[in-house]
């Protein structure tokens, strides 16, 4: 087998494969088992037809088709190796010759990653947001652990913010009440926004037995999106009190003995977390940077595949999940379909970037991925799906996605590398130590591998 490549462009390739007949003999052997299995020819057992028979019966044209079919893909990977191409989707084929007996020769064009150059990356800087957990922050941490338990009793006045209604609710369209647009006993507390949009000013100033009417756009159900006049009925007002801030208090809601431990713990919690934050933020900026450094020629089929999965991917799921099509989906952002659309293209191509550059990485700094940290992420993924981890695996396994998962976890400790390398300052000016904290380092890689996820548009939005 001979083959050449031709490139047509940065992103794209010509294959141009030229195979000797006798390589065709596996494959001529495969095509005329095959029709013999599947034609009777009286005289003839089933599956001992000889091949001389065949091509009187059915035509020599038809054999060749068949063995062509079946030796293409394997030229054609052949071709790809010898020229260590590293193809995207699947190849444009076109037999140019087939000539029986002598020679088979065929074309085929396919997208390629492109050739990319990684500069020194260790000059990359960015800032990021201060550490600080203030007074304000630990009291208001505490106090919402505070309402978590909150108790509720019965009062005689009207209901006011913060109490807790027991509500009956009809709501009627066009004048005819839905089928399920009837609620009884419905407990809802006023402030929350957790039920239709007027409701809180309906109920308020409501005793038990009082009743209102107002109009509200419906969320869910039959008739989801449109007007309706809902009829609301109290038949309970319960206030809510909340313990009181002592030590006592801690010693019910936490494992501390007082409420000056409880707080300590809450503000080196808070401190956890905003370090957590500030590190997703230096990832997230580093990457920023780091695409701007390399020059990724966009195979164009490749983008429009991308724009068209995610489009799809936002439409008929996440959408879909909330009760929402793409037009109220856009009125809601406030966003015209040309808008949306640019976004799209835009996010498709960082996404395609970040991963090609990566990669890239990937093989420069010779980066493998140890079964801790595949196993950690296989975790996560698997927590995300509602899977278990069992049934996850044994789904990645069957579908021969292994390497991908690898892919994902190898690009996440290439990010991880870059940061490494990059200098990260706080607001201040202060350089930033990301190695802090007691985090174990296949934690470290799995939050990397999940901005690198988030870039590549693999999150749900």
């Amino acid at each position: 087998m001979k083959s050449a490549v031709e490139t047509l462009n940065p992103t794209r390739v010509r294959l141009t494969v030229e195979v000797p007949f006798e390589e065709l003999k596996a494959s001529l052997d495969a095509a005329y088992k095959k029709i013999n299995q599947q034609v009777t020819v009286p005289g003839f057992r089933k599956g001992k037809i000889p091949a001389r028979v065949i091509d009187q019966r059915f035509g020599r044209g038809a054999v060749l088709e068949e063995a062509v079919n079946d030796a293409l893909p394997k030229f054609y990977t052949e071709a790809v190796n010898e020229a260590e191409l590293n193809p995207l989707g699947q190849p444009e084929v076109d037999i140019t010759e087939l000539k029986d007996n002598e020679l088979l020769s065929f074309t085929a064009e396919v997208d390629i990653r492109p050739a990319l150059e990684i500069p020194d990356y260790s000059g990359i800087e960015v800032t990021v947001d201060n550490v600080e957990v203030t007074d304000e922050d630990v009291e208001k941490s505490v106090e919402q652990l505070r309402e978590r338990f909150a108790t509720t009793a019965a009062v005689e006045r009207a209901a006011q913010d913060g109490d807790v209604v027991t509500v009956d609710l009809q709501a009627k369209v066009d004048g005819e009440v839905l089928e399920d647009g009837v609620a009884d006993g419905v407990s809802y507390t006023i402030g929350s926004g957790e039920l239709l949009d007027g409701i809180d000013e309906a109920v308020k100033g409501l005793e038990a037995g009082g009743s209102a009417t107002f109009t509200s756009e419906l969320k869910g159900g039959s008739a989801a999106g449109k007007e309706a006049e809902v009829s609301v009925k109290v038949t309970e007002v319960k206030a809510r009190e909340l313990p009181a801030l002592d030590d006592e208090f801690a010693q019910l809601a936490s494992e501390f003995d007082t409420l000056d431990e409880l707080k300590a713990d809450s503000r080196e919690r808070l401190a956890r977390m905003r370090r957590f934050d500030q590190a997703t933020q230096a990832q997230e900026r580093v990457l920023d940077e780091l695409l701007k450094l390399v020059e990724v020629p966009m195979p164009e089929k490749l983008l429009e595949d991308e724009v068209r999965t995610r489009k799809h991917n936002l439409e008929h799921h996440q959408l879909g999940q909330m009760g929402l099509d793409l037009a109220k989906y856009l009125e809601i952002q406030g966003k015209s379909a040309e808008e949306f659309d640019a976004e799209l293209k835009e996010q498709s191509e960082k996404g395609i970037k970040t991963q090609f550059i990566l990669d890239e990485i990937v093989g420069k700094e010779k980066i493998s991925v140890g079964q801790d940290e595949l196993t950690e992420h296989l975790m996560r993924r698997a927590q995300s799906s509602g899977m278990s981890p069992d049934q996850f695996a044994q789904a990645v396994v069957e579908g021969g996605q292994v390497p991908m998962l690898v892919g994902e976890v190898a690009r996440g400790k290439a990010l991880a590398t870059v940061v490494e390398a990059a200098t990260v300052k706080d607001a201040d000016g202060n350089v930033v130590d990301l190695d802090e904290g007691d985090e174990e380092e296949t934690a470290k890689v799995e939050a990397a591998t999940e901005t690198v996820e988030a870039a590549e548009g693999k999150t749900e939005a």
